[in-house]
Order: structure tokens, then C-alpha cells, then sequence
């Protein structure tokens, strides 16, 4: 690569930081609505001083200098990638403590990893000789975007893998259910004791109904709530035939029961179409590989016969 060539690189992107940089000052940056309208609460009270140390926002000279870079990036990302109600469901559906907006910052900071891993390798491609700056700077964007992409992915597959742990111990907690329903147990009573006996995702959420009982909602209510939350349709129609039994007065064991049964065999279900797929996928190396070989094996003897005896 010829120097001016790579002191135009340099220069372009040092313009671009300069840039960036003048476009983050405040007279040139978009006030929020908090700007527009803090002039007229200037007289709201106070916050207290007992809950100055815990508010939000960035503390080190850094973070407040980036903070309206970082704030227009999730901007960005939020209106190109859309979707909030469901990353909050998915969010949710794990028991995630963060936010929509605190995923977003995520992603921002994956796609920058992912930029600055980009930028690394153009380098690298640069040194070695590659002199094109469009694949250079496609490489970026690229990276960047799949920074993004990656964290989302990231979190359907520990979605994914908390389902399908729910799904695995779903029949042995029901059945814990019945037996303590059959023993004499209320359904808040059987909750209880199943919670402080096993462990595992599905055991958190229904320690959740109990918690939101203990506060003061009603029973039938909780269990509609996890209802609601739950991507799952096996736990949404289990959850639906136990809050309908109490309502009605159903026997609920004999509830519990069917629905364990039923979890079983979708069990049995899933595994058989796993294995069908599985086996399918095991005839691919067969098809295209193993056969083709043994096929040119016994073929070649013959056409290299055909071939001398033509000459």
C-alpha cells in the first residue's frame, strides 16, 4: 500500500472522530424531551439526599462524555432492529434483572467489539497489502452487525436452553404437585413445600406465584400472571387446567395428573422427531460422500480398461 493511500485512511478516519465528536456537543445535539420541559419544573422538590448516591447515570468523566453517543446508538439500534415486545418477553421468560433499554446498551457494546475486531483484521489486511478501503470498510459494518446480531442470538439460545430444562423436570414437579394435593395439601400449601424441595427454572417462576401471593395477590391471579409471562405452551395449559380446577372445584390431583401425562408423552413426542431428523441428517455424509467414493472405486477399474483399449 503506498503511504498517501494509507495517510488518507488516517486522515479520514481522525476526520470522522472529529466529527462524531463536534455532532456530540450540546449546541448541534437533538435536545431531549427532559431538556425541553426542565425549565418549567424548576420549582418540583428536591430529590432526597438519602437517594443521591443510587441514581442512575454515568459517574467517571468518560462515561458522561460518551453517554450521548452511547444514547443515540441505542437509538439507532432500538428503530433498526425493532422488536422490544419481544426482547422484553424473552427477557422476562429467563428473569433477567435488565431492561429493554439496558439490552440495547448491550448490543451497542457487542456491535463495538465487533467494529473494533473488524478494524483490527482491516488493519491486518491492510499491512499485507490489501489496499481497498470499501471492503475495508464493509468489513466493519459487517463486524459491527453481527456484534449486534450475536448478543440477540445470545439471548434467544439461553431462552431456548431454559425451556427446554423447564419442559425436562415439568412431569416430575407435577407429579410432586399431585402427591401433595393428594396428601391433603391446598394448592399454595403444595407450592410451598415443592419449592423448598427441588430447584431448577420452572420451580423459580412458581416460587414467584407463591411470592406474589404472600403479598397480597390472589392465588388464581398469580397463576394467570405466570400464565401470561410463559412462552411455553405445555406450562400455559397446565397452568390454565389448575387455576379452572380450584375455580370449579375439580378433583385437582386427578388435574395434575392428566397433565403430567400429557407433558410425558410430548416428551416422547419431541424425541422421536429429534431422532427422525437426526436420522436424516446421518444419511448427508452417506449420500454425498460415502457413496459417490465407492461408486468412482468400482467405476474406475472399468473405465480405465475401456480407456487403454480405445487407444
Amino acid at each position: 500500500m503506498s503511504p498517501a493511500l494509507l495517510g488518507g485512511i488516517l486522515g479520514a478516519l481522525a476526520a470522522a472522530g472529529l466529527l462524531m465528536a463536534i455532532l456530540a456537543t450540546p449546541p448541534l445535539r437533538r435536545p431531549t424531551l427532559s431538556d425541553r420541559i426542565a425549565p418549567y419544573v424548576a420549582d418540583a422538590g428536591g430529590q432526597s439526599r438519602l437517594l443521591a448516591g443510587s441514581a442512575p447515570g454515568p459517574r467517571s468523566t468518560l462515561g458522561r462524555l460518551t453517554a450521548p453517543l452511547l444514547r443515540d446508538a441505542v437509538r439507532f439500534v432500538d428503530k433498526i432492529m425493532g422488536g422490544r415486545g419481544s426482547v422484553e418477553r424473552r427477557l422476562t421468560a429467563i428473569s433477567s434483572p435488565l431492561t429493554v433499554d439496558q439490552f440495547r446498551i448491550e448490543q451497542v457494546v457487542w456491535g463495538s467489539l465487533g467494529a473494533a475486531a473488524g478494524a483490527g483484521i482491516g488493519l491486518l489486511a491492510v499491512v499485507l497489502g490489501q489496499s481497498n478501503p470499501f471492503i475495508l470498510l464493509l468489513l466493519i459494518v459487517v463486524s459491527a452487525a453481527a456484534g449486534v446480531l450475536g448478543r440477540d442470538w445470545w439471548l434467544t439460545q439461553a431462552v431456548s436452553k431454559q425451556e427446554e430444562e423447564i419442559i425436562a423436570e415439568f412431569p416430575v414437579i407435577a407429579e410432586m404437585l399431585a402427591l401433595s394435593v393428594t396428601a391433603g395439601e391446598s394448592p399454595t400449601g403444595a407450592l410451598d413445600r415443592v419449592t423448598k424441595l427441588a430447584h431448577g427454572p420452572l420451580v423459580s417462576q412458581l416460587s414467584g406465584v407463591l411470592a406474589e401471593t404472600r403479598a397480597g395477590t390472589p392465588f388464581l391471579t398469580a397463576l394467570t400472571h405466570l400464565r401470561d409471562r410463559t412462552r411455553l405452551e405445555p406450562l400455559a395449559r397446565f397452568l390454565d387446567g389448575m387455576a379452572v380446577a380450584i375455580e370449579r372445584g375439580t378433583p385437582l390431583a386427578d388435574v395434575l395428573r392428566a397433565q403430567a401425562a400429557d407433558v410425558r408423552a410430548l416428551s416422547k413426542r419431541q424425541l422421536l422427531e429429534s431422532g427422525g431428523r437426526k436420522e436424516i441428517a446421518m444419511m448427508v455424509p452417506v449420500v454425498f460422500l460415502v457413496l459417490p467414493i465407492t461408486i468412482l472405486f468400482a467405476l474406475y477399474p472399468g473405465l480405465l480398461a475401456i480407456t487403454t483399449v480405445a487407444q
